[in-house]
């Protein structure tokens, strides 16, 4: 039996890179999955594969940025999958617009704060009362190592990233008495097509010192997706309010 044998999860930006990871990887475990994501084509690729593999996966397309959005489409997976154990908030990232806070455009700042901060928030309000509704379960956010760790280059995703950490100490309390754990995960560099292009200007943006600090070398979808697994089952059922690093070291040094 798997580790989410009967549980139903939503994965908001599930149609590509660690998102689709983790929803494989829950897929693989048990758990019926609702794919939240903005791309149609991704997402329902995503539902697909799972599907044919023998999972239960639906497609429910939406801007995480757009309450009405939200609310509907945690609706709509509560409603499909019949309950809600699992909300992994995923959906965000940064873009080569960002950088250093003098320069980047302030639409760029608005952007990615609405995407990755307001988004997540969106997910946590919208999904909670599902969640407590279902006896409980657990919520995991996303961050990362630039909210941990300074560096160049991106001003407005450090900001944001460092929002959810303080939204998910913040959450950790007001849903323990619904017996809903909330943490965050807070990777590194990790090798999806988005960083990639990212990396690919190092130079400009400041990620060669973040690539550089990465001791056991840069990390890839599957390891993150392991360590939601974790967060997600009740291997993890006395951890809340926690972040944890996937950042080969990064935070360390």
């Amino acid at each position: 039996m798997g580790k989410l044998q009967g549980k139903a999860a939503a994965i908001t930006g599930g149609g590509t890179g660690i998102g689709k990871s983790t929803a494989t990887l829950f897929a693989r475990e048990g758990a019926r999955l609702a794919i939240i994501d903005w791309s149609e084509k991704a997402g329902e690729e995503t539902a697909t594969e799972i599907n044919k593999s023998g999972g239960e996966a639906h497609f429910i397309e939406a801007n995480v940025s757009e309450p009405d959005e939200m609310e509907k489409a945690i609706k709509e997976a509560a409603r499909k999958l019949g309950a809600l154990h699992i909300l992994h908030n995923n959906a965000g990232g940064s873009s080569a617009r960002d950088g250093i806070a003098t320069d980047l455009p302030i639409d760029e700042w608005w952007r990615t704060i609405k995407v990755d901060l307001f988004g997540t928030f969106l997910g946590c309000r919208f999904g909670i009362p599902f969640l407590a509704q279902s006896g409980g379960g657990s919520i995991i956010n996303m961050t990362s190592v630039r909210a941990i760790v300074g560096a160049r280059g991106a001003a407005a995703y450090s900001a944001a990233k460092g929002g959810i950490i303080s939204l998910t100490k913040a959450l950790a309390p007001e849903c323990a008495d619904d017996n809903i754990r909330i943490n965050a995960i807070a990777p590194g560099a990790i090798r999806t097509a988005r960083v990639q292009k990212l990396l690919d200007k190092a130079e400009e943006t400041g990620n060669d010192m973040i690539v550089a600090r990465h001791l056991l070398g840069l990390g890839e979808p599957e390891d993150v997706a392991n360590l939601a697994l974790f967060l997600a089952s009740d291997d993890s059922r006395l951890i809340t309010g926690s972040v944890i690093p996937v950042d080969s070291g990064t935070s360390a040094t």
